[in-house]
């Protein structure tokens, strides 16, 4: 059994909330996937440090605003709060596709940044990527982490996508935590 507990790196659409092909796009759309808040806040009561690494490009598009998007984190983190739990950062990419920037995930910029906040390399420090869509686990994949996929949002159709590393799959955010906290207590 490791004895040091990984960083915890989640995407945020179909991981911790619905997602949508339009978009979250108010505040009142971002609704949590039941057990998901519980899941993150179980994870940070028993010392896990938990990330948040998002691609919000529903900005550039002009969905919605920077404003909005800080709303829909401050809902996030008062009921991750409400349950005990808290959340150590929170990462987001407010680019288009085209914008050729480094923090869009597949692009571990994201990532490269929570590592540079902590002071660590998730080459030697261990972290775990869990996400719904290649792209999320591919960002994680290029810093060192280890990949996690969840069957919620779009993970039922990437889990059969070709990928060459290794990912465990779990059928949701609750699921993932359970191992992991059997895992590593």
């Amino acid at each position: 059994m490791p004895n040091k507990k990984p960083i915890i790196i989640l995407d945020r659409d179909g991981v911790i909330n619905y997602d949508s092909d339009q978009y979250v796009k108010t505040l009142d759309e971002w609704q949590p996937i039941p057990g998901s808040i519980k899941a993150i806040a179980a994870l940070s009561k028993a010392g896990f440090h938990v990330y948040i690494a998002t691609n919000q490009s529903g900005v550039a598009r002009g969905y919605y605003t920077l404003e909005i998007l800080e709303q829909m984190h401050q809902k996030m983190i008062r009921l991750i709060e409400a349950e005990g739990g808290k959340i150590a950062g929170i990462q987001y990419c407010p680019h288009g596709p085209d914008d050729d920037c480094h923090c869009r995930k597949p692009k571990p910029g994201m990532i490269d940044a929570i590592e540079k906040e902590l002071g660590v390399n998730f080459n030697s420090v261990p972290a775990i990527m869990v996400g719904d869509s290649k792209r999320d686990l591919e960002a994680g994949i290029a810093r060192g982490c280890q990949a996690a996929l969840v069957l919620t949002g779009k993970g039922r159709d990437t889990q059969y996508k070709e990928m060459n590393f290794h990912f465990n799959v779990f059928t949701d955010l609750a699921a993932f935590t359970l191992d992991t906290l059997f895992k590593y207590q």
